[in-house]
């Protein structure tokens, strides 16, 4: 074999080589969008209608707390669980949510509840869980709780971006939910409402893959206080 023969051979080798690889990064790129797509479309259809009905019991997802007082956000979801409970759809509100060691001492959870006994909710018709950390683990204790009080049928309550991701959770615990987003804030941008929807396709994301990784769960979660 002479020795342009086998440079051209080694060039169609590269060039069979280099047209897989196209295929393959625009396969990849395909499915990515599709599944970005996919997923934006669900969020938005849980975010935009409320299933709020009968139920056992309201549960509202934690966000931040500052020296004992509920955020915009956390107030907002507050507000919204009490008027479902005043409309009678469930007698008991659960509140979610652990602090951190900045917080000195306070919780999300307590935060919630004292909130609550505040707008006229009787002490015994709320429940404060004030150790998770995350949405994940707020699904899970919400799981522990409603078993430990024969809870069938729960109303989640969150901002309606945050739903979708706390459903998928939630059916994967075993709980029956019903979805009911809190009342926006004024007027949002377009790119403050993109993110919301990018941060929670990552976060969707990273959960069906089993991403575990510390940092990207740190800063996703970091970033769901709107």
């Amino acid at each position: 074999m002479t020795a342009q023969a086998t440079n051209q051979r080694r060039k169609s080798h590269s060039s069979a080589g280099g047209t897989l690889l196209r295929w393959g990064l625009a396969l990849f790129l395909l499915v990515t969008v599709g599944w970005f797509i996919y997923v934006y479309q669900q969020i938005d259809a849980v975010a935009n209608e409320d299933e709020a009905q009968p139920a056992d019991a309201i549960a509202v997802f934690g966000a931040a707390e500052y020296s004992g007082r509920p955020s915009l956000v956390l107030h907002m979801r507050l507000d919204h669980a009490v008027d479902l409970y005043r409309r009678k759809v469930a007698p008991l509100i659960i509140t979610l949510g652990g602090g951190q060691d900045k917080d000195s001492g306070n919780t999300e959870g307590a935060v919630g509840r004292d909130y609550l006994l505040a707008n006229g909710v009787p002490f015994g018709n709320i429940i404060a869980e004030t150790r998770s950390i995350d949405t994940e683990t707020q699904v899970h204790r919400l799981a522990e709780i409603a078993r430990e009080n024969n809870l069938h049928h729960i109303v989640v309550v969150s901002d309606g971006t945050h739903l979708f991701r706390i459903r998928e959770l939630c059916r994967e615990s075993g709980l029956d939910v019903y979805t009911s987003p809190r009342a926006t804030i004024g007027h949002i941008s377009n790119y403050d409402l993109a993110m919301r929807y990018f941060h929670e396709i990552l976060s969707y994301t990273s959960l069906r893959l089993g991403l575990n990784i510390s940092w990207l769960h740190r800063w996703l979660e970091g970033k769901g206080d709107y």
